[in-house]
Parts: structure tokens; C-alpha cells; sequence
């Protein structure tokens, strides 16, 4: 995928009701989950010193972070990501991983990822010697998602937002998680070349302005 626009705001319950009704008739759901609503559950990397959640905190470009992610408790599907911002612009790169792979890398057995044939795993293979990335948090959360066809557009309400704290036990469905404090819920706007006015000015909010926020940075907050 290249690089696209992105907008981010934290919201509140009260605008989550009042963008979900004007998506709702605007745009079409995401053909993913039931009416667009999948659940996420993420586990970040990072290194011995913080790098990517501190290049998160103090802006700076360019930037990337590793993450396994899968949708819904089904662990048939489950994707290495990439996600890389450049220039104000954020793109993400994939890879499928199976339970097994994705189990060893959490337990730290990761000799198989070298020369396994997927660009990306042998990426994070490298980092993961080099650097010393490492499995950091859970972060879970429940996603409703719209897309438009002309720019590309694609809008997601992000909310309870959850933590993982210290566990890493990435395909354990009973690992305890815990809301990730004040956090309410993320709007997130991404386009590709254009954003159309219809869609501008549905996601307008009085008294909000465009901010850094990452769900990563706000779950590290509690471990």
C-alpha cells in the first residue's frame, strides 16, 4: 500500500454517537464484521528503549512500528504489520503469519523467520537481532469502519480502548486486559489524493482540531 492522508481525533461518547449516525447514512460499512464492528487485538514491538514509542511522542519523521494483529478471536488470520510514516503521510506493509509462527515469535523462538521467503518477517527478523525488538503490550479495542469510493476514503471509530499491561500472551483469549484510562475513542480519516467535501465536512467536530494519538503510546502508559 502507498502512503495516504490521516487524520486522528480523540472523541467523546457523545461524538462517537453523532459521527456514527452521519456515517451511517453517508458511507457504506466496512464489508468486514457484522455492519462494519470487528474487534482488534494488537501486540506492539518495541526496543530495550522505548524507540518507537518515543519517536511516536516527539514527532518524528520518518517513523515505524512493528505489530501482529488479528480480528474478531480468529486466529486462522493473523498478519504482521508495518506501519510507516513519512512526511506526514502513514502507509502499511503485511504478512500472513500462522498461529504457530506467530506463538514462536512471542515465546521468542525465531530462527525459522530468516530466509522464510516473506520480506517482511525477515524484516522484523533483522530488527529483532539488531535492535532488539521485542513483544511490549496487548492493545484491544473495538473498531467500526466506513469507506467511500471516490478519494479512497476509509473512517474508523475506534473505542474501548483496552491494555494488556505487562502481558504479551498475544493468542490467549482469557489474557486480562484493562480500559486504557481516559482514552474514550479515536476518529481516524484516511485518504488517498483527495478527501471529499461530503465526507470533510461530516466528520467536522466543533472544538476539535487534528492531534497525535496513538493507541500504542496510550496503552505503554500502564506498562
Amino acid at each position: 500500500m502507498g502512503f495516504r492522508h490521516e487524520w486522528k481525533h480523540e472523541i467523546t461518547a457523545s461524538d462517537l454517537a453523532a459521527l456514527r449516525a452521519r456515517l451511517q447514512v453517508l458511507m457504506t460499512p466496512d464489508s468486514h464484521g457484522v455492519n462494519g464492528r470487528y474487534q482488534i487485538r494488537s501486540l506492539y514491538f518495541d526496543t530495550p528503549a522505548d524507540k518507537a514509542l518515543w519517536e511516536k511522542r516527539n514527532g518524528v519523521d520518518p517513523r515505524e512500528k512493528f505489530r501482529l494483529r488479528y480480528y474478531d478471536g480468529d486466529l486462522s488470520v493473523i498478519r504482521l504489520e508495518k506501519k510507516s510514516r513519512r512526511n506526514g503521510l502513514g502507509s502499511k506493509t503485511g504478512a500472513p503469519l500462522g498461529p504457530q509462527e506467530a506463538q514462536r515469535i512471542v515465546d521468542g523462538a525465531c530462527s525459522w523467520m530468516a530466509g522464510c521467503g516473506r520480506p517482511l518477517v525477515e524484516e522484523l527478523y533483522h530488527k529483532m537481532a539488531v535492535q532488539g525488538l521485542r513483544p511490549r503490550t496487548i492493545v484491544d479495542y473495538t473498531r467500526e469502519a466506513f469507506v467511500y469510493a471516490p478519494g479512497n476514503v476509509r473512517v474508523t471509530l475506534d473505542h474501548h480502548l483496552r491494555t494488556g499491561l505487562q502481558c504479551v500472551d498475544f493468542l490467549n483469549p482469557d489474557c486480562v486486559t484493562v480500559p486504557a484510562g481516559d482514552a474514550t475513542a479515536v476518529l481516524e480519516v484516511k485518504w488517498d489524493t483527495f478527501l471529499p467535501g461530503l465526507i470533510r465536512d461530516a466528520v467536522q467536530l466543533a472544538g476539535r482540531r487534528t492531534a497525535p494519538f496513538s493507541k500504542y503510546a496510550a496503552c505503554r502508559l500502564y506498562g
